[in-house]
């Protein structure tokens, strides 16, 4: 089922945009920004919220300073019709960050972030390659992070 799009103007636009940059602004500090009356800010930001385009407000954390110091993008090879219990899996393990469905050689693709390389070790080859439906994983070691939102 596909989703259907939303229909953004530029003033929806900018304002994703600064909430982006930082969502913890007041609504008042984005309409300044913006260009627009309080208002209408908040009555933008409500309308996005309740048609499904800001879907959350979280904080970003650096992983090094965190204690994350080992991550790894991790691909799968997936059985046929296995996508569904194995994506409900994978959200539940705090160490995946990031979960994609992707197209070509492999089915999908993960941002795993643990402690240290051992206990990196331990949510791969326990964890992850221990799932039912995981037909193959490989590795890629992430030397650095460059967050770019």
């Amino acid at each position: 089922m596909e989703t259907p799009s939303v229909r953004l103007d530029e003033v929806d636009r900018r304002i994703l945009e600064e909430l982006t940059k930082d969502g913890r602004q007041s609504v008042t500090t984005v309409a300044q920004k913006v260009h627009v009356s309080r208002a209408h800010a908040y009555s933008r930001i409500n309308r996005l919220q309740d048609e499904g385009v800001i879907t959350r407000y979280t904080a970003v954390i650096d992983p090094l300073r965190a204690g994350l110091r080992a991550s790894a993008y991790v691909t799968l090879k997936l059985r046929q019709h296995s996508w569904r219990e194995l994506r409900e899996r994978l959200a539940a393990m705090n160490e995946v960050h990031h979960i994609g469905l992707v197209g070509g050689n492999f089915d999908v693709i993960l941002l795993v972030r643990a402690r240290d390389n051992v206990d990196l070790r331990r949510v791969i080859f326990e964890q992850i390659q221990a799932m039912p439906g995981v037909l193959d994983t490989q590795t890629f070691l992430v030397f650095e992070d460059v967050d770019t939102r």
